[in-house]
């Protein structure tokens, strides 16, 4: 006789976060479908605050992790700790302010209604499944979740740029899903398990004789590849930047935050988490990707002339730093004191998706008065029509510069410092090297809107939604640079991970 089936035990309020983001998707769909066209802006407010509603759940649980401790949810599944936490805590706030952006960007198209904004939580659902998975399989599905809703997301206008986007954003991507499934069925048969507490269990129970891991080292392989092509790293690039341009600005915006947030949460799971005891075979293979990012990111950024394609190699450049910060953690992966690197990572990913959401919203504004043109003559004048404006702009691109007072300065400095502390002296150089020619990419920009000739006199219209994401974004940038240990304290219980 088989075995009675015992099904897992439930704990509903610590899966509250996906299942709110889950019922405004399915709540958009259905009664969207039911009533009649909702009033303008109705559909953004309810995504954002869908969105909103599940970040705040998460910070009431972070606080019930930190008094009870780590844990799993539904049968080890899933992970119920602060780094679970905090990753959800970071891809809610850029959804929601995605979420404001979208109701400009959609209004008076055939793209209009709830159809946009359920995609969009359905992949911050997709994201949080990945930063909280306990199990391979579990973030594989988390990864579908996310990618499947962005490929649609991609391709969602009907011109020849957006379809081209969508495509090879859904070939590439559907190549890249299959390498890190490949990875996932080679890793599963050398650890017998897929399950991360119990791959950690068997590497730390067994002594190697001798190291006949090769399909454990094969999996991890593809693995890297896998993540790799999702974080945007070099040489694994090659999609962001026709991606970025092609696609929408709210969907590129969307991209670059929850969707490089996600892959690296997965990244640090997969590598620091379930692979520990191979990290002397992990780390210099991230530690030349890290490098890679950083060279070809910023050298390539600064000789675009179109804003996206510009902020997409900048992109590139900030995988890179982000790299620096997964190999720093690669030093301590499975001690007892973790040392910085993994807390750097999660820092920056959270500022870097506020401003870069920020960033994109700006673009969006102009290109819409430009016929939808991002070139970065369309910006020459921006501080005359409109100074407001420009400064968020100027403030934004600082803080992508790492300039002090500004977010991004903290986020750099908390990577550079955890290489140093783990005396990767030469990646942390050649880091604060390809900072300062990045920052020519910036200045460009700033250049271009404070300084240039304006081709029109007319302002741009800025919409009430898109500028209350604009100043939120901003005002994050200035208040965290300013008084970083707002956020700082969050961090320190993050690398108390659930197995």
């Amino acid at each position: 006789m088989p075995e009675q089936f015992i099904a897992p035990s439930i704990d509903w309020f610590a899966l509250s976060p996906y299942l709110v983001m889950v019922a405004g998707a399915l709540g958009l769909l259905v009664v969207g479908a039911l009533t009649p066209r909702w009033p303008r802006g109705l559909y953004s407010l309810v995504s954002a605050l869908t969105a909103t509603s599940a970040g705040v759940l998460a910070v009431f649980i972070w606080n019930d992790v930190a008094e009870m401790g780590p844990g799993t949810l539904v049968g080890g599944a899933l992970s119920h700790d602060a780094f679970a936490q905090f990753v959800t805590i970071a891809v809610c706030a850029a959804t929601a302010l995605v979420a404001l952006v979208t109701d400009a960007e959609v209004r008076g198209t055939v793209l209009e209604g709830p159809e946009i904004h359920a995609l969009l939580l359905t992949a911050a659902t997709g994201a949080m499944v990945m930063g909280a998975s306990n199990d391979l399989i579990v973030l594989f599905l988390g990864l579908e979740t996310l990618s499947l809703a962005l490929y649609v997301l991609a391709a969602s206008e009907r011109t020849a740029a957006g379809q081209e986007a969508g495509m090879k954003y859904f070939i590439l991507g559907g190549l890249a899903s299959a390498v890190f499934l490949y990875g996932i069925a080679l890793l599963y048969g050398g650890a017998r398990s897929t399950n991360l507490g119990e791959i950690v269990a068997r590497f730390q129970s067994t002594v190697a004789l001798e190291r006949n891991d090769s399909l454990v080292l094969a999996g991890l392989a593809l693995l890297i590849v896998g993540l790799g092509f999702k974080v945007a790293a070099a040489p694994f690039h090659v999609w962001s930047p026709d991606v970025y341009q092609g696609a929408p600005t709210h969907v590129t915006a969307f991209m670059a935050s929850v969707g490089k947030a996600a892959a690296f949460a997965a990244m640090l799971r997969v590598l620091v988490i379930a692979l520990p005891f191979h990290r002397d075979d992990w780390r210099p293979v991230i530690w030349v990707l890290a490098i890679a990012s950083l060279v070809i990111g910023s050298t390539l950024a600064v000789v675009q002339t179109d804003v996206k394609r510009m902020l997409a190699f900048s992109s590139v450049s900030h995988a890179g730093f982000l790299l620096v910060g997964v190999e720093a953690a690669g030093h301590r992966a499975g001690e007892q004191i973790s040392g910085d690197g993994l807390e750097s990572v999660l820092v920056y990913l959270a500022l870097y998706s506020v401003l870069v959401v920020g960033t994109f919203s700006i673009v969006a504004v102009v290109s819409r008065h430009a016929g939808g043109s991002t070139d970065i003559s369309v910006f020459a004048g921006l501080g005359r029509r409109r100074p407001v404006l420009a400064l968020a702009l100027t403030i934004l691109l600082l803080a992508q510069a790492g300039v002090p007072l500004t977010s991004g300065f903290v986020a750099k400095w908390g990577v550079i410092q955890s290489a140093v502390a783990e005396r990767s002296y030469a990646i942390a150089i050649i880091a604060m090297v390809s900072a300062v020619i990045a920052a020519f990419l910036y200045l460009r920009i700033m250049v271009s809107a404070w300084l240039a000739d304006p081709s029109e006199v007319e302002p741009e219209p800025v919409p009430a939604m898109t500028g209350v994401a604009i100043a939120l974004a901003a005002a994050v940038t200035l208040v965290v640079g300013v008084y970083p240990e707002l956020l700082l304290g969050w961090t320190d219980a993050v690398s108390n991970f659930a197995r």
